[in-house]
């Protein structure tokens, strides 16, 4: 997707990006892979897209957006499996070898071309209608903790728990179809730490000892993720002094939260002050990502988001897309966070890791 901005490479990756910078996390193949012939990891991942199409299928068809949407959905399954049928045939096809940046794409390219532009909308619409009315509550119950530590420890649990409403895994979109996700239930139900990746406890001695003046945080999901997850976190960093940028896709894809939507979500929770709760919202900024996939590559943003984010000190990648599946090992000339659950049992197995397990990955920079 190109937006009207030009794209250029986020200017916090270490550089050279060319050698240093890969934005998927689990190599699918390896140089001396055979070039026409999948290999196993490639077959399951190709798997795991196939089983989430007739989710995806059956939210095409009830998008009342969109005319004939039942028929249009079936060739948009029909369309998408032989694509995934062709690459298991030939890896080099449809611009492979596939990685999770290209199995994501092909998919918004073929809903896409057959009139789908947002096929989450609805239930995107009531999640952050419920979670908005949620919002006071969650924010009061972190304020009542004085203990700092602890308050921050219990907002992270909240990103987590928040995270949980994902409509990209399958099972998930099982599990939210039959009864919904209870936000504080959630946060009661992490799975024990330690975590598969956990740096909390460093996380939590830095937060007692160093304020950052910008924090860029890439968000997730709409409905809990984003509001009773993302936005009391990004609160506290306000009320800490940091000017905080929320990066949020340009185009919708699966459940996540787009830039127009978030700007809209933003004014509904302050209050007649400008306020978010009792805390200024001067140094708060949305800035559109460029990104129209549930993962990002991070060498191409837009330049306005590259201006934005050119003096930060901390940047946070939030959700398995986005912080796990791709730029869990990407390296940044700053303080750098990535957060988000396990919610495909191929990334649990890559990580050694239970499925629903939490990734809390703390890397700080020390500058000379």
């Amino acid at each position: 997707m190109e937006s009207a901005s030009e794209m250029v490479p986020f200017p916090l990756l270490m550089t050279p990006i060319e050698s240093n910078y890969r934005a998927c996390t689990i190599p699918y193949r390896f140089p001396s892979d055979n070039p026409r012939k999948p290999t196993p990891t490639e077959l399951s991942w190709i798997d795991l897209f196939y089983n989430s199409t007739p989710s995806f299928k059956k939210r095409a068809e009830s998008d009342a957006s969109v005319p004939d949407a039942t028929a249009r959905a079936e060739k948009f399954a029909q369309r998408y499996t032989e694509i995934l049928e062709d690459l298991k045939k030939d890896p080099e096809s449809h611009g492979g070898p596939p990685d999770c940046i290209l199995l994501c794409r092909l998919r918004e390219q073929v809903l896409r071309e057959l009139g789908f532009q947002d096929i989450f909308k609805k239930v995107k619409d009531e999640e952050n209608a419920k979670a908005i009315s949620l919002f006071e509550n969650v924010v009061d119950l972190n304020d009542a903790i004085e203990d700092e530590v602890k308050r921050v420890e219990n907002l992270v649990r909240g990103i987590f728990a928040g995270n949980i409403f994902d409509l990209g895994s399958a099972q998930l979109a099982e599990v939210f179809s039959k009864d919904g996700m209870s936000f504080l239930a959630s946060c009661q139900n992490l799975v024990p730490r330690p975590w598969v990746i956990d740096d909390l406890d460093a996380f939590k001695l830095k937060w007692t000892k160093k304020s950052w003046k910008k924090a860029v945080i890439f968000v997730d999901n709409s409905g809990a993720d984003i509001i009773l997850g993302i936005l009391p976190f990004a609160r506290e960093l306000l009320r800490r002094g940091t000017q905080v940028v929320l990066a949020a896709n340009d185009l919708p894809s699966i459940n996540d939260v787009t830039y127009t939507e978030l700007i809209e979500i933003i004014s509904k929770l302050k209050d007649k002050n400008g306020t978010l709760k009792g805390v200024d919202t001067s140094k708060l900024l949305i800035a559109n990502s460029g990104n129209d996939l549930p993962v990002i590559d991070l060498s191409r943003v837009p330049q306005e988001l590259a201006y934005l984010a050119s003096d930060a000190d901390l940047v946070i990648l939030e959700g398995m897309g986005r912080g796990i599946e791709t730029n869990l090992y990407a390296q940044f000339k700053c303080d750098s966070l990535k957060i988000g659950m396990v919610k495909h049992s191929e990334v649990a197995q890559f990580l050694g890791g239970r499925l629903y397990d939490c990734v809390f990955k703390y890397n700080e920079v020390l500058l000379s």
